[in-house]
């Protein structure tokens, strides 16, 4: 398969999210990285978004809450092309009633080569990373082979849609 290249500018576009027993560590996280956040585009779920505009005196595009669709929003826009990098501080021993929705986020960051930080650490390392501030070519798998596959194995050709025996009438009365 072949790839693809996409260029990461210098100024990214972050989404953080952070789950409710985790906003404390991102908010400590995001004041001392105050001055790195502030030089790129800041996305977060809505009450991570309002906690981080609060606290550092920045703009965030704000996004629903993660529980009301913010972390499907943000997925959409990884596979959109518009986010670049996620910081997301998720609780691993706590049930998310979104639970799918967290999932989802972090497969689709996988699909589209997003680098992503689950924590602390991998955010540190990250952010002091030669790469933060320079532009970097992001190689993305192309999917166009996926996307002109062909899913005929269990749909009808259209003249073998006329062969098909229709429903029987005793089972379609109430």
């Amino acid at each position: 398969m072949e790839n693809n290249i996409s260029i990461l500018g210098a100024k990214k576009r972050i989404a953080l999210i952070a789950h409710d027993n985790k906003k404390y560590d991102l908010m400590e996280w995001a004041k001392y990285n105050r001055h790195i956040l502030a030089e790129h585009t800041v996305l977060a779920t809505g009450t991570t978004g309002k906690l981080l505009e609060e606290k550092l005196g920045i703009d965030i595009v704000k996004l629903q809450s993660g529980p009301l669709g913010g972390d499907q929003q943000i997925g959409a826009k990884i596979a959109e092309g518009d986010i670049d990098f996620v910081i997301f501080f998720w609780d691993p021993l706590e049930p998310q009633p979104h639970d799918p929705d967290v999932k989802a986020l972090l497969r689709i960051a996988v699909v589209w080569n997003i680098p992503m930080a689950c924590n602390r650490a991998s955010a540190d390392f990250l952010f002091t990373s030669n790469l933060m501030d320079q532009e970097y070519p992001r190689i993305l798998p192309n999917y166009n082979l996926y996307r002109e596959r062909v899913l005929d194995s269990n749909v009808p050709k259209e003249d073998e849609a006329n062969d098909i025996e229709p429903i029987p009438e005793v089972f379609l009365e109430g």
